[in-house]
């Protein structure tokens, strides 16, 4: 019986691994996708350098800076125009995943281009902004629930790992 006791035991304590690296991934990932919205909402509004696979934004036409102009917008300020576009940012997490983006329906002309209008991405150059965070996050998540080190919380500052 001891044999069964020592099966029982290990089968709890692998039980409670699993709980644990799970809700430290999910914290992980819920911080990461703070990170990455807040970066996506801050490039709205200034010409961004190309960064990793994205290439840098273009200069406004001046057909619409004189547009932007007539109509009070800030001129020189890509893909800001009323702050609808970076306030229409967020983020959701559920278990495993994380969704970051925006309900703007411009989004995706903003991101990938139009025949008319260059691409000026935002959610790809965030992401890659925050790369070296997102591993250091889910790298520390993934080895605190392994050992059973302190919990990752969403909150808590994690400035110290960029």
């Amino acid at each position: 019986m001891k044999e069964l006791d020592g099966f029982l035991g290990a089968a709890l304590q692998f039980a409670a691994v699993d709980i644990a690296i799970k809700a430290n991934l999910h914290n992980a990932l819920e911080e990461a996708a703070k990170r990455i919205e807040a970066s996506a909402k801050a490039e709205i509004g200034h010409y961004q350098p190309a960064a990793g696979p994205f290439n840098e934004w273009d200069q406004l036409a001046d057909s619409t800076e004189a547009d932007k102009a007539r109509k009070g917008f800030p001129s020189d300020a890509p893909l800001e125009r009323t702050g609808q576009f970076k306030e229409s940012w967020e983020h959701e997490t559920e278990g495993l995943e994380a969704v970051i983006g925006s309900k703007d329906e411009r989004a995706p002309w903003f991101e990938f281009g139009t025949p008319k209008m260059p691409p000026r991405p935002v959610l790809g150059p965030a992401v890659v902004h925050n790369g070296e965070f997102i591993k250091k996050i889910i790298g520390k998540a993934t080895v605190n629930g392994l050992i059973g080190g302190s919990p990752i919380h969403p909150d808590a500052g994690y400035d110290d790992l960029v």
